[in-house]
């Protein structure tokens, strides 16, 4: 780790997405400390996934946080934050590149505060401190009794990475751009294709109807959802079912 530039020494060091936690020797080395750019509204997502964590869980609102960083897991006190809300369609993807556009507007502020010793430390409450765990593959099951509120948060927050997926006639599907469908009562079994149309396919969830738009067959690209099942032979009354681990 070098502690200076052309022979002086470092200000700052600025973090973002890096997965490890930095020694107390490179904490140390710049004058002005390290700044990390997090992506949610701390305490609330610390670790390791906090931009799907958030969509997952169904928060309405995230944000950037500039913080000092030390020794913990994203524990360090935030020096300057913005908030930012979560639309109904927002995926990971789309989410992430609203946060990186307003993280680099934030940083840029922060670094010119920093300057002139106006930018404060406020350390952060103990109360609302929640875990980002990173993301798994395994994750991306699509597990059909969940009700379909949450299968549509699940299946943008797994948006690109891993993906939703599911399964039908020995073909793994990935599930992309979800909606609720408000059908009264309950039309079928949990994971049974109600109906295929151009809107997309309506599956009965364990409370509700979701209507995937896109569907991505392993090794094709993502296409809309009517087309992939008319290929596959996919009709009302199937069971989607669930990938198997061999």
């Amino acid at each position: 780790m070098k502690t200076a530039v052309h022979g002086q020494p470092l200000d700052v060091l600025i973090v973002a997405a890096y997965g490890l936690i930095l020694p107390q020797t490179v904490l140390d080395a710049p004058r002005l400390g390290c700044l990390n750019i997090h992506g949610s509204l701390l305490p609330r997502w610390r670790g390791a996934a906090p931009i799907q964590r958030c969509i997952e869980a169904g928060d309405a609102e995230t944000g950037v946080c500039i913080m000092q960083m030390e020794a913990g897991l994203d524990t360090g006190p935030v020096r300057l934050w913005r908030a930012l809300q979560i639309e109904h369609t927002d995926t990971a993807s789309t989410l992430h590149d609203k946060l990186a556009t307003l993280g680099g507007d934030l940083l840029v502020e922060a670094l010119d505060s920093l300057q002139v010793a106006t930018l404060p430390l406020v350390p952060q409450p103990d109360v609302g401190v929640t875990y980002a765990e990173k993301i798994t593959k395994a994750e991306g099951v699509i597990n059909w009794h969940c009700s379909a509120v949450e299968l549509q948060r699940t299946l943008r927050a797994f948006d690109p990475f891993p993906g939703a997926n599911t399964v039908w006639g020995g073909e793994a599907l990935k599930c992309f751009d979800p909606e609720t469908v408000a059908l009264a009562g309950l039309m079928g079994n949990p994971g049974e294709v109600l109906s295929v149309g151009s809107a997309g396919i309506e599956v009965q969830c364990g409370q509700g109807v979701l209507r995937i738009r896109t569907l991505q067959k392993a090794g094709s690209k993502r296409q809309p959802a009517q087309q992939v099942a008319q290929a596959l032979g996919l009709q009302a009354g199937n069971q989607l079912g669930a990938l198997v681990s061999n």
